[in-house]
């Protein structure tokens, strides 16, 4: 099930976050992330998914402004987490799907995912559900003190797809 994050899915948000920041592989971060760090995402303007079964947190979604510029108002990043022990089940899936269809609901008309290169199973994810590579930000960031690319994948939505 796809629903709303709330309040009480903070600790299961910041231990799967944990988790990507731990393989080194999903994010520029390097400290953990508590609860609190966690609890301004929800309830803002743009949505945070989780994806939940018998009652747990399998991966979250997130949607964030990809520029503070009225002209881009209508681009959003997305991000997408999954539980190690949830990888490979779909959690993926139904997670990138449910972010693209609220953020049509919002009138975005693109989504844009920045990945690391080695991170061929995300690339892979986003790739299946109609993400196309556009391109590659070099030496984007610094992770334990090496410069790091990203690739740029993205997704037009509503008339922007046509």
């Amino acid at each position: 099930m796809i629903r709303p994050a709330r309040s009480d899915d903070t600790a299961a948000i910041a231990s799967i976050y944990n988790e990507g920041i731990a393989d080194r592989v999903a994010t520029f971060e390097t400290e953990p992330r508590r609860p609190d760090d966690v609890e301004s995402w929800i309830g803002a303007e743009l949505p945070l998914l989780v994806c939940e079964a018998d009652g747990s947190v399998l991966g979250w979604a997130k949607l964030s402004d990809y520029s503070d510029r009225c002209c881009y108002q209508g681009i959003a990043e997305v991000s997408v987490y999954v539980a190690r022990a949830a990888r490979g089940r779909g959690t993926g899936r139904e997670l990138v799907e449910a972010a693209c269809s609220a953020a049509a609901a919002r009138g975005l008309w693109k989504l844009v995912a920045l990945i690391f290169p080695e991170n061929e199973a995300s690339i892979a994810l986003f790739a299946r559900r109609g993400f196309e590579e556009v391109g590659t930000h070099r030496r984007h960031g610094r992770l334990d003190g090496e410069w790091r690319d990203v690739v740029i994948l993205e997704r037009r939505l509503g008339d922007a797809a046509a």
